[in-house]
Protein backbone atom coordinates (compact mmCIF):
# COMPACT_ATOMS: atom_id res chain seq x y z
CA UNK A 1 0.00 0.00 0.00
CA UNK A 2 1.66 3.11 -0.99
CA UNK A 3 2.38 5.78 1.78
CA UNK A 4 1.40 9.82 2.11
CA UNK A 5 3.72 12.13 3.56
CA UNK A 6 1.31 15.06 5.35
CA UNK A 7 3.56 17.77 6.23
CA UNK A 8 1.68 20.47 8.45
CA UNK A 9 2.35 22.63 11.68
CA UNK A 10 -0.62 20.68 13.40
CA UNK A 11 -0.68 23.26 16.79
CA UNK A 12 -2.33 25.44 13.97
CA UNK A 13 -4.02 22.88 11.55
CA UNK A 14 -4.72 20.02 14.50
CA UNK A 15 -8.54 19.99 12.55
CA UNK A 16 -7.73 20.16 9.19
CA UNK A 17 -5.15 17.46 9.01
CA UNK A 18 -6.92 15.48 10.74
CA UNK A 19 -9.57 15.58 8.03
CA UNK A 20 -6.98 14.93 5.44
CA UNK A 21 -5.48 12.19 6.32
CA UNK A 22 -8.63 10.52 6.96
CA UNK A 23 -9.26 11.28 3.48
CA UNK A 24 -6.02 9.57 1.83
CA UNK A 25 -7.13 7.02 3.90
CA UNK A 26 -10.34 6.99 2.56
CA UNK A 27 -8.82 6.38 -1.05
CA UNK A 28 -6.43 3.50 0.26
CA UNK A 29 -3.22 5.15 0.98
CA UNK A 30 -1.37 4.61 4.33
CA UNK A 31 -0.65 8.46 6.22
CA UNK A 32 2.71 9.36 7.68
CA UNK A 33 2.34 12.66 9.16
CA UNK A 34 5.11 15.34 10.08
CA UNK A 35 4.39 18.24 11.80
CA UNK A 36 6.69 21.12 11.58
CA UNK A 37 4.70 23.08 14.14
CA UNK A 38 6.95 24.42 17.11
CA UNK A 39 4.62 24.08 20.18
CA UNK A 40 2.12 21.13 18.61
CA UNK A 41 1.06 18.46 21.43
CA UNK A 42 -0.77 16.42 18.68
CA UNK A 43 0.16 12.96 17.67
CA UNK A 44 3.15 12.65 14.73
CA UNK A 45 4.87 9.96 13.18
CA UNK A 46 7.68 12.82 13.40
CA UNK A 47 7.29 14.98 15.83
CA UNK A 48 8.28 18.72 16.00
CA UNK A 49 11.39 18.40 18.09
CA UNK A 50 12.62 15.64 15.82
CA UNK A 51 12.36 17.65 12.91
CA UNK A 52 14.27 19.93 14.56
CA UNK A 53 16.84 17.56 15.70
CA UNK A 54 17.16 16.46 11.82
CA UNK A 55 18.53 20.67 11.06
CA UNK A 56 20.45 20.32 14.48
CA UNK A 57 18.70 22.42 16.59
CA UNK A 58 16.79 21.93 19.73
CA UNK A 59 13.07 22.59 19.63
CA UNK A 60 13.01 23.76 23.16
CA UNK A 61 15.77 26.35 22.72
CA UNK A 62 14.12 27.13 19.47
CA UNK A 63 10.92 28.29 21.24
CA UNK A 64 12.54 29.85 23.60
CA UNK A 65 14.40 32.32 21.49
CA UNK A 66 10.76 33.31 20.13
CA UNK A 67 12.22 33.99 16.41
CA UNK A 68 9.32 32.53 14.26
CA UNK A 69 11.39 33.45 10.89
CA UNK A 70 13.99 31.72 12.32
CA UNK A 71 12.60 28.81 13.75
CA UNK A 72 10.16 28.02 10.01
CA UNK A 73 13.40 27.93 8.49
CA UNK A 74 14.94 25.32 10.89
CA UNK A 75 11.45 23.55 10.78
CA UNK A 76 12.02 23.59 6.59
CA UNK A 77 15.57 22.20 6.78
CA UNK A 78 14.91 19.21 9.29
CA UNK A 79 11.99 18.37 6.76
CA UNK A 80 13.36 18.12 4.10
CA UNK A 81 16.01 15.95 5.65
CA UNK A 82 13.16 13.82 7.19
CA UNK A 83 11.50 13.44 4.15
CA UNK A 84 14.35 12.72 2.00
CA UNK A 85 15.63 10.03 4.20
CA UNK A 86 11.68 8.49 4.62
CA UNK A 87 11.57 8.24 0.62
CA UNK A 88 15.11 6.90 0.59
CA UNK A 89 14.00 3.98 3.30
CA UNK A 90 11.01 3.28 1.18
CA UNK A 91 8.54 4.34 3.37
CA UNK A 92 6.93 7.47 1.14
CA UNK A 93 5.49 7.48 -1.91
CA UNK A 94 4.61 10.81 -2.52
CA UNK A 95 3.52 14.64 -0.19
CA UNK A 96 0.56 16.10 0.39
CA UNK A 97 0.91 19.87 2.20
CA UNK A 98 -1.84 22.67 3.23
CA UNK A 99 -0.99 25.85 4.24
CA UNK A 100 -0.71 29.78 3.74
CA UNK A 101 2.31 31.40 3.28
CA UNK A 102 4.29 30.30 5.88
CA UNK A 103 3.28 26.61 5.82
CA UNK A 104 3.76 26.63 2.27
CA UNK A 105 6.94 27.88 2.45
CA UNK A 106 8.46 24.74 4.84
CA UNK A 107 6.27 22.15 3.08
CA UNK A 108 7.44 23.26 -0.45
CA UNK A 109 10.91 23.52 0.87
CA UNK A 110 10.70 19.84 2.37
CA UNK A 111 9.05 18.93 -1.00
CA UNK A 112 11.91 20.23 -2.62
CA UNK A 113 14.57 17.76 -1.72
CA UNK A 114 12.46 14.67 -2.86
CA UNK A 115 13.64 13.57 -6.56
CA UNK A 116 12.17 14.91 -9.96
CA UNK A 117 9.24 12.76 -10.38
CA UNK A 118 8.57 11.81 -6.55
CA UNK A 119 4.48 13.37 -6.10
CA UNK A 120 4.38 16.28 -4.60
CA UNK A 121 1.18 18.12 -4.03
CA UNK A 122 1.17 21.38 -2.17
CA UNK A 123 -2.85 23.10 -1.45
CA UNK A 124 -1.95 27.00 -0.99
CA UNK A 125 -3.09 30.19 -0.58
CA UNK A 126 -0.42 31.39 -2.52
CA UNK A 127 -1.14 29.22 -5.36
CA UNK A 128 -2.42 31.74 -7.64
CA UNK A 129 0.37 34.22 -7.71
CA UNK A 130 3.91 33.93 -8.20
CA UNK A 131 4.83 30.27 -7.80
CA UNK A 132 8.59 30.22 -7.98
CA UNK A 133 9.41 30.36 -4.68
CA UNK A 134 7.73 27.21 -3.72
CA UNK A 135 8.15 25.14 -6.82
CA UNK A 136 12.11 26.28 -7.37
CA UNK A 137 13.41 23.78 -9.74
CA UNK A 138 11.34 20.65 -8.55
CA UNK A 139 7.97 18.94 -9.90
CA UNK A 140 6.29 20.65 -7.44
CA UNK A 141 2.03 20.56 -7.93
CA UNK A 142 0.39 23.82 -6.72
CA UNK A 143 -3.43 23.76 -6.30
CA UNK A 144 -5.02 27.05 -5.38
CA UNK A 145 -7.05 26.48 -2.20
CA UNK A 146 -9.85 28.91 -3.04
CA UNK A 147 -10.46 29.26 1.03
CA UNK A 148 -7.86 29.71 3.51
CA UNK A 149 -6.84 26.81 5.09
CA UNK A 150 -8.85 27.41 8.40
CA UNK A 151 -11.47 24.66 8.86
CA UNK A 152 -13.40 22.64 7.13
CA UNK A 153 -16.31 23.75 5.01
CA UNK A 154 -17.89 22.81 1.79
CA UNK A 155 -15.33 24.87 -0.45
CA UNK A 156 -12.44 24.23 1.33
CA UNK A 157 -13.79 20.12 1.59
CA UNK A 158 -14.00 20.34 -2.02
CA UNK A 159 -11.04 21.48 -2.90
CA UNK A 160 -8.82 19.26 -0.23
CA UNK A 161 -11.03 16.62 -0.90
CA UNK A 162 -9.75 16.56 -4.67
CA UNK A 163 -5.84 17.01 -3.31
CA UNK A 164 -6.31 14.13 -1.15
CA UNK A 165 -7.59 11.99 -3.88
CA UNK A 166 -4.94 12.97 -6.32
CA UNK A 167 -2.30 12.45 -4.03
CA UNK A 168 -3.02 9.12 -3.34
CA UNK A 169 -3.76 7.72 -6.74
CA UNK A 170 -0.09 9.10 -7.34
CA UNK A 171 1.42 7.96 -4.67
CA UNK A 172 -0.29 4.86 -5.38
CA UNK A 173 1.00 4.83 -9.25
CA UNK A 174 4.79 5.72 -7.66
CA UNK A 175 4.72 2.73 -4.68
CA UNK A 176 3.63 0.23 -7.92
CA UNK A 177 6.79 2.33 -10.49
CA UNK A 178 9.04 1.67 -7.08
CA UNK A 179 8.29 -2.59 -7.50
CA UNK A 180 8.78 -2.87 -10.87
CA UNK A 181 11.34 -4.70 -12.33
CA UNK A 182 14.09 -1.88 -13.57
CA UNK A 183 14.46 -1.68 -17.40
CA UNK A 184 17.05 -0.81 -19.31
CA UNK A 185 17.39 2.95 -20.54
CA UNK A 186 19.51 5.12 -22.58
CA UNK A 187 22.10 7.32 -20.56
CA UNK A 188 20.30 10.63 -19.86
CA UNK A 189 21.99 13.72 -21.42
CA UNK A 190 21.22 17.66 -20.46
CA UNK A 191 21.18 20.10 -23.11
CA UNK A 192 20.57 23.38 -22.55
CA UNK A 193 18.69 25.90 -25.01
CA UNK A 194 17.07 29.21 -26.19
CA UNK A 195 14.84 29.85 -28.96
CA UNK A 196 18.37 31.46 -30.54
CA UNK A 197 20.27 28.91 -30.42
CA UNK A 198 17.55 26.32 -31.39
CA UNK A 199 19.53 25.19 -34.45
CA UNK A 200 22.33 24.22 -32.78
CA UNK A 201 20.50 22.21 -29.64
CA UNK A 202 18.90 20.76 -32.17
CA UNK A 203 21.54 19.03 -34.07
CA UNK A 204 23.09 18.72 -31.23
CA UNK A 205 20.41 16.47 -29.81
CA UNK A 206 20.01 14.80 -32.94
CA UNK A 207 23.50 13.89 -33.05
CA UNK A 208 23.34 12.79 -29.02
CA UNK A 209 20.51 10.32 -29.87
CA UNK A 210 22.46 8.67 -33.16
CA UNK A 211 25.15 8.34 -30.40
CA UNK A 212 22.56 6.12 -28.35
CA UNK A 213 21.77 8.33 -25.25
CA UNK A 214 18.30 10.59 -24.59
CA UNK A 215 18.68 14.13 -24.86
CA UNK A 216 16.78 16.22 -22.39
CA UNK A 217 16.42 19.69 -23.56
CA UNK A 218 15.95 22.12 -21.10
CA UNK A 219 14.69 25.97 -21.72
CA UNK A 220 17.49 28.72 -20.15
CA UNK A 221 14.67 30.26 -18.48
CA UNK A 222 16.13 30.25 -14.71
CA UNK A 223 14.06 27.57 -13.72
CA UNK A 224 15.10 25.69 -16.81
CA UNK A 225 19.16 25.67 -15.74
CA UNK A 226 18.04 24.69 -12.54
CA UNK A 227 15.78 21.88 -12.92
CA UNK A 228 18.77 20.38 -15.24
CA UNK A 229 21.45 20.73 -12.88
CA UNK A 230 18.82 19.25 -9.88
CA UNK A 231 18.77 15.97 -11.88
CA UNK A 232 22.82 16.54 -12.13
CA UNK A 233 23.27 16.65 -8.16
CA UNK A 234 20.35 13.68 -7.69
CA UNK A 235 23.06 11.68 -9.90
CA UNK A 236 20.29 11.48 -13.06
CA UNK A 237 22.47 12.50 -15.97
CA UNK A 238 25.26 10.83 -17.64
CA UNK A 239 26.56 14.09 -19.30
CA UNK A 240 25.46 17.64 -19.86
CA UNK A 241 25.63 19.65 -22.87
CA UNK A 242 25.70 23.04 -21.95
CA UNK A 243 25.30 25.54 -25.36
CA UNK A 244 23.28 27.98 -23.75
CA UNK A 245 24.45 29.67 -20.62
CA UNK A 246 22.56 33.16 -21.31
CA UNK A 247 21.23 32.37 -17.70
CA UNK A 248 24.39 33.93 -15.88
CA UNK A 249 24.25 37.05 -18.03
CA UNK A 250 20.57 37.67 -16.36
CA UNK A 251 22.27 36.94 -13.04
CA UNK A 252 25.38 39.60 -14.07
CA UNK A 253 23.05 42.38 -15.13
CA UNK A 254 19.67 42.11 -13.24
CA UNK A 255 17.62 40.28 -15.95
CA UNK A 256 14.76 38.36 -15.68
CA UNK A 257 15.69 34.87 -16.49
CA UNK A 258 18.53 34.39 -13.40
CA UNK A 259 19.11 31.10 -12.32
CA UNK A 260 20.70 32.23 -9.51
CA UNK A 261 24.84 32.68 -8.97
CA UNK A 262 25.09 28.72 -8.63
CA UNK A 263 24.63 27.75 -12.33
CA UNK A 264 27.06 26.02 -14.16
CA UNK A 265 28.32 24.06 -10.89
CA UNK A 266 26.05 21.24 -10.23
CA UNK A 267 27.77 19.34 -13.33
CA UNK A 268 31.18 20.05 -11.92
CA UNK A 269 30.77 19.71 -8.27
CA UNK A 270 29.40 15.97 -9.42
CA UNK A 271 32.41 14.90 -11.19
CA UNK A 272 29.40 14.66 -14.49
CA UNK A 273 31.73 15.32 -18.09
CA UNK A 274 30.39 18.42 -19.26
CA UNK A 275 30.48 20.49 -22.70
CA UNK A 276 29.98 24.46 -22.12
CA UNK A 277 29.40 26.39 -24.68
CA UNK A 278 29.20 30.40 -24.58
CA UNK A 279 24.92 30.64 -25.97
CA UNK A 280 23.03 33.84 -26.08
CA UNK A 281 25.09 35.38 -23.55
CA UNK A 282 25.11 38.34 -25.94
CA UNK A 283 21.66 38.56 -24.66
CA UNK A 284 20.42 39.77 -20.88
CA UNK A 285 16.50 39.38 -20.77
CA UNK A 286 13.50 41.87 -19.80
CA UNK A 287 10.40 41.51 -20.22
CA UNK A 288 8.12 44.22 -21.59
CA UNK A 289 9.97 46.90 -23.50
CA UNK A 290 8.17 49.57 -20.91
CA UNK A 291 9.59 47.74 -18.15
CA UNK A 292 13.21 47.79 -19.00
CA UNK A 293 14.85 49.77 -16.11
CA UNK A 294 15.62 53.43 -16.90
CA UNK A 295 19.27 52.98 -16.43
CA UNK A 296 19.64 50.90 -19.41
CA UNK A 297 18.27 53.75 -22.28
CA UNK A 298 21.09 54.07 -24.14
CA UNK A 299 21.66 50.39 -24.79
CA UNK A 300 21.22 47.87 -28.03
CA UNK A 301 17.83 46.67 -27.88
CA UNK A 302 15.58 43.62 -29.87
CA UNK A 303 11.81 43.21 -28.65
CA UNK A 304 11.76 39.74 -29.21
CA UNK A 305 7.67 39.72 -28.63
CA UNK A 306 5.91 41.60 -26.98
CA UNK A 307 6.49 40.33 -23.43
CA UNK A 308 10.20 39.82 -24.21
CA UNK A 309 12.64 42.35 -24.43
CA UNK A 310 16.74 41.33 -25.46
CA UNK A 311 19.63 44.09 -24.57
CA UNK A 312 23.41 43.30 -25.76
CA UNK A 313 25.92 42.82 -23.14
CA UNK A 314 28.94 44.74 -23.22
CA UNK A 315 32.70 44.22 -23.23
CA UNK A 316 32.70 44.90 -19.12
CA UNK A 317 30.17 42.58 -18.59
CA UNK A 318 31.20 39.93 -20.57
CA UNK A 319 34.65 40.57 -19.12
CA UNK A 320 33.33 39.25 -15.82
CA UNK A 321 30.83 36.60 -17.21
CA UNK A 322 34.38 35.01 -19.12
CA UNK A 323 35.79 35.48 -15.22
CA UNK A 324 33.12 33.58 -13.44
CA UNK A 325 32.72 31.27 -16.41
CA UNK A 326 36.46 30.60 -16.04
CA UNK A 327 36.41 29.96 -12.27
CA UNK A 328 33.57 27.67 -12.22
CA UNK A 329 34.56 25.48 -14.71
CA UNK A 330 38.29 25.31 -13.65
CA UNK A 331 36.81 23.94 -10.22
CA UNK A 332 34.85 20.81 -11.66
CA UNK A 333 35.85 17.45 -10.65
CA UNK A 334 34.84 15.76 -13.89
CA UNK A 335 36.47 15.88 -17.00
CA UNK A 336 35.15 19.10 -18.81
CA UNK A 337 35.43 21.14 -22.46
CA UNK A 338 34.22 24.70 -23.40
CA UNK A 339 33.86 25.46 -26.91
CA UNK A 340 34.30 29.64 -28.01
CA UNK A 341 32.04 30.12 -30.97
CA UNK A 342 34.12 32.66 -32.44
CA UNK A 343 31.77 33.68 -35.37
CA UNK A 344 28.91 34.71 -32.36
CA UNK A 345 26.91 33.63 -29.47
CA UNK A 346 23.46 33.11 -31.29
CA UNK A 347 21.26 33.60 -33.80
CA UNK A 348 21.23 38.01 -34.34
CA UNK A 349 24.74 38.02 -33.21
CA UNK A 350 26.10 37.93 -36.56
CA UNK A 351 27.22 40.26 -39.87
CA UNK A 352 24.36 42.27 -40.38
CA UNK A 353 22.16 41.72 -37.10
CA UNK A 354 21.29 43.84 -34.04
CA UNK A 355 23.71 42.23 -31.75
CA UNK A 356 26.75 41.74 -33.63
CA UNK A 357 29.44 42.79 -31.63
CA UNK A 358 33.08 41.35 -32.59
CA UNK A 359 34.31 43.84 -29.40
CA UNK A 360 32.47 42.77 -26.67
CA UNK A 361 32.15 39.06 -28.21
CA UNK A 362 35.98 39.01 -27.86
CA UNK A 363 35.63 40.56 -24.52
CA UNK A 364 34.16 37.29 -23.50
CA UNK A 365 36.85 35.04 -25.49
CA UNK A 366 40.04 36.69 -23.93
CA UNK A 367 38.79 36.47 -20.04
CA UNK A 368 37.63 32.95 -20.17
CA UNK A 369 40.73 32.02 -21.96
CA UNK A 370 42.42 33.80 -19.37
CA UNK A 371 40.71 32.15 -16.42
CA UNK A 372 41.38 28.90 -17.73
CA UNK A 373 44.65 29.21 -18.44
CA UNK A 374 46.61 26.33 -16.41
CA UNK A 375 43.57 24.34 -15.60
CA UNK A 376 42.86 20.81 -16.87
CA UNK A 377 39.90 22.28 -19.00
CA UNK A 378 40.07 21.73 -22.60
CA UNK A 379 39.55 24.99 -24.57
CA UNK A 380 38.14 24.50 -28.41
CA UNK A 381 37.70 27.26 -30.39
CA UNK A 382 35.64 27.06 -33.51
CA UNK A 383 35.51 30.18 -36.08
CA UNK A 384 31.73 29.57 -36.48
CA UNK A 385 28.47 31.20 -34.62
CA UNK A 386 26.99 28.78 -32.46
CA UNK A 387 23.76 28.03 -34.93
CA UNK A 388 26.00 27.68 -37.79
CA UNK A 389 25.96 23.51 -39.12
CA UNK A 390 28.06 21.27 -37.47
CA UNK A 391 28.76 23.00 -34.33
CA UNK A 392 25.92 21.34 -32.20
CA UNK A 393 27.19 18.23 -33.82
CA UNK A 394 30.71 18.81 -32.84
CA UNK A 395 29.73 19.47 -29.67
CA UNK A 396 28.09 16.12 -28.85
CA UNK A 397 30.67 14.31 -30.27
CA UNK A 398 33.15 16.05 -27.98
CA UNK A 399 30.57 14.91 -24.94
CA UNK A 400 30.18 11.48 -25.99
CA UNK A 401 33.68 11.00 -26.25
CA UNK A 402 34.15 12.52 -22.76
CA UNK A 403 31.36 10.02 -21.60
CA UNK A 404 33.34 7.19 -22.99
CA UNK A 405 36.45 7.89 -21.82
CA UNK A 406 35.17 8.23 -18.11
CA UNK A 407 33.70 5.11 -18.23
Amino acid sequence: MATVALIGTLDTKGTEYAWLADQVRGHGAQVLLIDVGTSSAAEADVTPAQVAEAAGHDLTQLRDAGDRGAAMDVMAEGAAVVLLRLFQEGKVDGALALGGSGGSSVASRAMRALPVGVPKLLVSTMAAGDVAPYVGESDVTMMYSVVDVAGINSVSAHVFGNAAAAIAAMATEEEARRHRPETEHKPLVGLSMFGLTTPAVDEARAELTDLGYEALVFHATGAGGRAMEKLATDGRLAGVLDLTTTELADDLVGGVLSAGPHRLEAAGAAGIPQVVSLGALDMVNFGPRELVPDRFDDRTFVVHNPTVTLMRTTPEENTTLGERIGAKLAAATGPTAVVLPLGGLSGIDTDGQPFHDPQADAALFDALRGALAGSAVEVVESEQNINDPGFGREAARRLHALITAQG
